[in-house]
């Protein structure tokens, strides 16, 4: 009975000392994806991957900018993207997100289903001014990246 008791004093020490946690985890969803482009949704926040079309080193780059999705933002952001591609006449859209600027710029075609739109995306810290333009998207391919 004495070792039960000591086995259970000792055993208990292990466990409430212990240096591994177990911590509770989101998981990722890995929404629409085009080419590289792509969203990943973890939790309430939204992240938009794509591919940078403007370079320094002459090699394309995967840049990406996040919001969280608070009074539907998400689908706001589709709506917003979408409703751009039937504006007469074409004209650029600028967003504003926690961290960065976004300018959705659109270029028009005779084929209405030919318009395209980039984002142009800009941080908003004065430490960091970084600035990237994503390849177009054709309205099929933004249906796609959103999953709609």
């Amino acid at each position: 009975m004495k070792k039960i008791i000591t086995l259970a004093i000792l055993l208990f020490s292990f466990v409430s000392f212990a240096q591994i946690k177990v911590l509770e985890t989101v998981p990722v969803e890995k929404l629409g994806k085009v080419n590289n482009n792509y969203i990943q949704k973890i939790g309430d926040e939204y992240t938009v991957y794509y591919t940078s079309i403007q370079n320094d080193d002459e090699s394309s780059s995967l840049r990406k900018f996040s919001f969280k999705n608070v009074n539907n933002d998400y689908t706001s952001l589709y709506n917003i993207i979408m409703g751009g591609f039937t504006a007469s006449p074409l004209y650029d859209i600028k967003l504003e997100l926690p961290n960065n600027y976004i300018w959705l710029h659109y270029t028009g075609s005779a084929i209405p289903e030919k318009a395209t739109v980039q984002f142009m995306v800009s941080s908003k810290e004065a430490s960091s001014a970084t600035s990237s333009v994503s390849e177009p998207f054709v309205k099929d391919q933004i249906n796609k990246l959103f999953q709609k």
